[in-house]
C-alpha cells in the first residue's frame, strides 16, 4: 500500500539521520551520559518543575494529560520561573526604563525519560517470537523551559528501540500579553510535528493512546496530517482571546532529516511549497468544569517520489472536544475527535499505485478516563477508521494488507495507570480489534483476523 511504503520511508528517514549526520549509536550514548550528568540535579518534564519549584501535578493530572494551569503554561512559552535567573538589564534611552537582554535559568533545563515495556500479541507475528521486551522501548533527552524573556522551548531528542538516535518533537515559542481592555495573549511557534504545539490532549502529537507498544502491529492507514512529524518544519502565529477563543496558522515545507538537502530526485515524501495547517477553539471554565470544542485541520501537496510532476493531494478537517469534571478526590476526562480526508491522488493515479483518483478517509476517537488522586487512572477508549475502497492503495498482503481492499479498522482501548510517585507511572494497556484493515476475519488474504492482533502490553515510563 502506498501510504504503508510512505510511513516505513519516514522510519527510514528518520532511522538514516544518525548515520547522516556523523553520529554513531556510541556517539549518542555519550551525548545522552554527557547531557545527564551535566543536569547536577513529554511534555510532562521535570526541567519545568525545576524551573517554575512546582510539582509536576500542577500541570498535569497523569502526563501527559494538561490541566487548566498547565495549558496556561504552555500558552505562555514555558515562561513561568519560580527560581534565582541570571539576568542582565540595559537602559532604554530618555530614562523609558530598562529592557531585558538576559534572563537565564540558573540550573540546567535538561531531563530525561526512560520507557521500557513488554508486550504479548494474541497470536504471533509469522515468522517472529512472542512475549517481546523492549529495552529501552524510547530513550529521551528534553531541553525545556525559559530561555530568554518571553521565549521558551520543548526540545526532545530520542533513542528508540530501533537503535537509531535523532531529534523528536521541537515546539520553540515566544508568548506576550496585550494591554486593552481584553485580554490577549499571543505569541509564535516553531516546531516539526503539527500539533504538537496544541494546548490539548485530542489531536495527533498528544492524544490517547500516549504511548502504545512498539511491536503490536496497527492498522496501516491513518489521516496524512497525524504521519508528518518530523518530516515537517513550521512557523506559526496564535492568539488566545479572553481566555475563551483561541486562533492559530502555521505553514509547514519540508524538512526531513536524513535525506539530501535540499532534497531531490531521491526525496520520498517532500511537501511541495507550504502547507497551510489552521487551529480554532473556543473554551471555557467553570467552578468544577471545563470544555473546550474546536476544529483543526491541514492542506498537504506531496510528491510521493522526488520533487517535480503531479502531487498527491490531501485535505484534513478535524473537529474536537474536551470536558473535564473535578471531583473530591480526583478528575473525569473526556476526549473526542473526528478527522475527514480527502485524497486528489494525482501522482499515486497516474504511477499506477492508486486505483482510484480520488478517495476519502474519516477517523474517529473518543476515550474517557477518571483519575484519583491516590495516583489510579483508568481509560476506556474507541477508535474507528474508514475509507473509500481502493484495491490498489489498499491491496492483499501478508498482515498488513487488506483482502477487502478498504482501511477499515475499529476497536477498543482499555488501559490501567498507576502512579507511584508523581514522575513514574505503570501502565496496563489491552487493544482488541473489532476489525482490521477491512475485515473481521482472514482480513489479509493470508488467513489472519482482526482479534489475532489484539494485545496486552505492560510499559514502565520514568521521568527525571
Amino acid at each position: 500500500m502506498k501510504r504503508k511504503l510512505f510511513l516505513e520511508e519516514k522510519k527510514v528517514l528518520k532511522g538514516s539521520f544518525l548515520k547522516r549526520s556523523s553520529y554513531s549509536l556510541i556517539g549518542g550514548f555519550v551525548f545522552f551520559l554527557f547531557l545527564v550528568a551535566s543536569s547536577g540535579t513529554v511534555k510532562a518534564i521535570p526541567s519545568y518543575a525545576r524551573q517554575t519549584g512546582l510539582s509536576c501535578a500542577a500541570c498535569h493530572t497523569i502526563f501527559p494529560e494538561l490541566t487548566s494551569f498547565g495549558r496556561q503554561f504552555k500558552l505562555n512559552g514555558y515562561t513561568l520561573v519560580g527560581i534565582k535567573t541570571i539576568n542582565q538589564d540595559k537602559e532604554r534611552k530618555k530614562g523609558k526604563g530598562k529592557s531585558k537582554l538576559l534572563k537565564l535559568l540558573s540550573i540546567s533545563p535538561i531531563s530525561a525519560m526512560f520507557q521500557t515495556g513488554i508486550t504479548h500479541v494474541n497470536k504471533t507475528i509469522p515468522g517472529t517470537q512472542n512475549n517481546n521486551i523492549e529495552f529501552p522501548q524510547q530513550m529521551s533527552l528534553f531541553y525545556g523551559g525559559q530561555i530568554a524573556p518571553h521565549l521558551g522551548t520543548f526540545v526532545q531528542v530520542t533513542l528508540d528501540g530501533g537503535g537509531t538516535f535523532g531529534m523528536d518533537n521541537v515546539d520553540i515559542r515566544y508568548a506576550n500579553s496585550g494591554h486593552g481592555k481584553t485580554p490577549v495573549t499571543y505569541g509564535f511557534t516553531l516546531n516539526n510535528n503539527p500539533t504538537v504545539q496544541d494546548l490539548w490532549n485530542t489531536t495527533a502529537a498528544w492524544g490517547f493512546p500516549y504511548t502504545s507498544s512498539g511491536v503490536a502491529p496497527t492498522p496501516g492507514t491513518g489521516p496524512l496530517m497525524n504521519d508528518l512529524g518530523g518530516m515537517v518544519a513550521g512557523l506559526g502565529a496564535y492568539a488566545m482571546i479572553n481566555n475563551l477563543i483561541y486562533l492559530e496558522f502555521t505553514g509547514y515545507g519540508t524538512a526531513q532529516l536524513g535525506i539530501n538537502m535540499p532534497p531531490d530526485a531521491s526525496a520520498e515524501g517532500a511537501v511541495k511549497g507550504i502547507a497551510p495547517y489552521w487551529r480554532a477553539a473556543f473554551q471555557h471554565q467553570w467552578d468544577k468544569s471545563y470544555l473546550s470544542v474546536g476544529t483543526f485541520g491541514m492542506s498537504t501537496k506531496m510528491y510521493p517520489t522526488g520533487i517535480s510532476g503531479n502531487t498527491d493531494n490531501f485535505t484534513d478537517i478535524g473537529v474536537d472536544l474536551q470536558f473535564e469534571l473535578m471531583f473530591k478526590s480526583g478528575q473525569f476526562t473526556l476526549h473526542t475527535s473526528y478527522m475527514n480526508e480527502k485524497q486528489a491522488l494525482n501522482a499515486s493515479y497516474d504511477a499506477g499505485d492508486s486505483q482510484n483518483l480520488s478517495n476519502k478517509l474519516n477517523a474517529f476517537k473518543i476515550d474517557g478516563s477518571v483519575f484519583l488522586q491516590a495516583g489510579v487512572n483508568f481509560t476506556l477508549g474507541y477508535f474507528n477508521t474508514t475509507g473509500t475502497a481502493d484495491n490498489v492503495l489498499y491491496a492483499p498482503g501478508d498482515m498488513d494488507g487488506s483482502r477487502a481492499g478498504v482501511p477499515n479498522s475499529s476497536g477498543v482501548l482499555a488501559q490501567f495507570d498507576y502512579l507511584p510517585w508523581k514522575n513514574t507511572k505503570i501502565s496496563l494497556q489491552y487493544v482488541a480489534y473489532g476489525k482490521f484493515n477491512g475485515a473481521k476475519t482472514d482480513y489479509d488474504g493470508a488467513g489472519r483476523n482482526a482479534s489475532d492482533n489484539n494485545s496486552i502490553y505492560l510499559q514502565f515510563w520514568f521521568l527525571f
